[in-house]
């Protein structure tokens, strides 16, 4: 078993986000049979726009702004590392990034994490409407 933690890309994008989601993730490594990333936290409102301008967003309300209570609550992830396990981390990794199964993984992680924690998170790749694999949010 392997244990991930955070590397220093993640810990600057979890800035600005609530303890509570960072803490869900941080022991949702613990569960993960997958290393993953945290590849955005916190969004400037100009980039919400141009992310919404570019087809990229469908919404002006993101989680990943600043909410009321001064933290975004929502973060997008990416799977890393060896990911098909043949021992390397390789281009067929890459190639499996964006998989529906790795995210599936890493969401069942989450969610277990999120339970023990009494922590209400959602995964947005399980919305019917839009497949959004990299979007965990507080609920």
């Amino acid at each position: 078993m392997t244990l991930y933690r955070f590397g220093p890309r993640s810990l600057d994008a979890l800035r600005g986000v609530d303890p509570r989601l960072v803490l869900v993730l941080s022991r949702a490594l613990l569960y993960s049979e997958y290393d993953f990333a945290v590849t955005e936290g916190l969004r400037s409102p100009e980039r919400q726009r141009d992310l919404l301008a570019r087809g990229l967003s469908r919404t002006l309300q993101s989680k990943h702004l600043v909410q009321p209570d001064g933290y975004a609550h929502a973060v997008d992830l990416m799977a890393v590392g060896d990911l098909d396990g043949d021992g390397d981390g390789d281009a067929q990794d890459l190639a499996r990034t964006w998989s529906p199964e790795i995210y599936g993984s890493i969401a069942a992680a989450t969610g277990r994490s999120a339970e023990d924690l009494g922590i209400g998170v959602r995964w947005r790749g399980s919305f019917k409407s839009i497949f959004d694999g990299p979007h965990f949010e507080l609920t």
